[in-house]
């Protein structure tokens, strides 16, 4: 018989505050057009590294699933200036 997993759903109430745990890692977020944000951490020592990804498995687990959120966390760092526009031609 198939187990039943109970996965923890993020509201969209929390959405400001998943970003401001995000940047506080020391990685980026950003939202890339209107319909897709992406995570950002190539300025981090590893060491560094180390400590963010502990940080980001925490803000997983405390948040718990969001892909059904991405268009509000997207609309939401749109509106906090987090966004980068891309081209036509894919160049931003």
């Amino acid at each position: 018989m198939a187990q039943s997993i109970k996965t923890k759903l993020m509201k969209a109430s929390e959405i400001p505050a998943f970003v401001d745990e995000i940047v506080k890692t020391g990685c980026d977020i950003c939202a890339v057009g209107h319909d897709k944000y992406v995570l950002g951490d190539f300025d981090l020592s590893p060491a560094h590294y180390k400590k963010a990804r502990r940080e980001l498995d925490r803000i997983e687990e405390t948040y718990g699933d969001r892909d059904f959120l991405k268009l509000e966390i997207v609309a939401y760092l749109r509106s906090i200036g987090r966004y980068v526009d891309v081209g036509a031609d894919g160049a931003a």
